[in-house]
Formats: structure tokens, C-alpha cells, sequence
């Protein structure tokens, strides 16, 4: 069985492999690249990243019904951003968000290339935005964009419309 440094060191191992991912690494130039007063230069890359963890204990406390306040829609913008970016490097077609969020936090999110929507998601509870650990951050980021790049790959001439 591992010790408690052992547990802690296999997490920091977890969180290097996560931040070494495609789309982390663009999440994290896209966070930087925000900061117009160098306030976040010396913060290193899971700092950056932890305002998108949310624990299950951290979103326990959150009541069910609130209003998304503007970090949260900062981080739900800057993730979709970044999914589009992601998937601008990847197919080389600019993929544009397109988000609709009511004062209660429900709404939905577009990206669209050419004529072709790629992603649709519907969003409830925005105000809980969060993912568990910075690997979750990466896979549901991956995953969204593998999504995307496969409905470009079958309709190839309606994206590049």
C-alpha cells in the first residue's frame, strides 16, 4: 500500500501528465494570454488551472439554485474558447462559440465552423461549473473536441462552407 507521499507524489504525477495534455496546454496559454497586467506570471500552470476544480465537497456547499456570477461565465467561456481553439488547431477551421446563459444559469453553447455546428451542449446548474481534477478538466476537454473533429471529418464540405 502507499504511504500518504506516496499518494500525494502518484496526484502530482496524475496533474503533470494532465497539464502536459494538447488541451491544457492551450487552456493554459489561453488563461495567460488574459492576463493583460502580468498579476498571474508567477503563478505556475496548476495554480493557473485550479479555478476550474470544483471538489465534490466545494460543490456540495454551492446551493442548487443560484446565479452564475462573472468568474464563473469567465470560466465557462474561457473553456468553450478553448475547446474551439483546440479544435482550430487541429482541423485548421475556426471554430466559433456561440453561448446563450439565462441569469439562472441555464442555457446552451454552440461552436460552429463554416456552416457546420459541432458541438451542442446544453447547460444547467452553470453556477456549479467546476470539473473534479485537472485530468477530468483534460478528458471532458479532449473528449469534446475528438467529438468535434469527428462530425468535421464526416461533413467535411458543409465545415468548410
Amino acid at each position: 500500500m502507499g504511504t500518504l507521499t506516496g499518494i500525494a507524489n502518484g496526484r502530482a504525477v496524475n496533474e503533470d501528465r494532465a497539464l502536459a495534455t494538447p488541451f491544457l496546454r492551450c487552456l493554459i496559454r489561453l488563461v495567460r494570454a488574459q492576463d493583460t497586467h502580468g498579476a498571474w506570471e508567477s503563478k505556475c500552470d496548476a495554480d493557473l488551472l485550479a479555478t476550474f476544480i470544483l471538489t465534490k465537497e466545494q460543490r456540495r456547499k454551492i446551493p442548487i439554485i443560484g446565479d452564475p456570477d462573472p468568474d464563473v461565465l469567465w470560466r465557462l467561456q474561457t473553456f468553450y474558447t478553448c475547446v474551439g481553439l483546440a479544435i482550430e488547431e487541429r482541423a485548421g477551421l475556426v471554430a466559433s462559440p456561440l453561448m446563450s446563459i439565462s441569469h439562472e444559469g441555464f442555457g446552451r453553447v454552440l461552436l460552429t465552423t463554416g456552416r457546420l455546428v459541432v458541438l451542442s451542449k446544453t447547460l444547467r446548474d452553470a453556477h456549479r461549473f467546476g470539473f473534479e481534477t485537472l485530468g477530468k478538466l483534460a478528458e471532458v476537454g479532449t473528449k469534446m473536441v475528438d467529438d468535434a473533429i469527428a462530425v468535421i471529418d464526416v461533413y467535411p464540405n458543409v465545415a468548410r462552407a
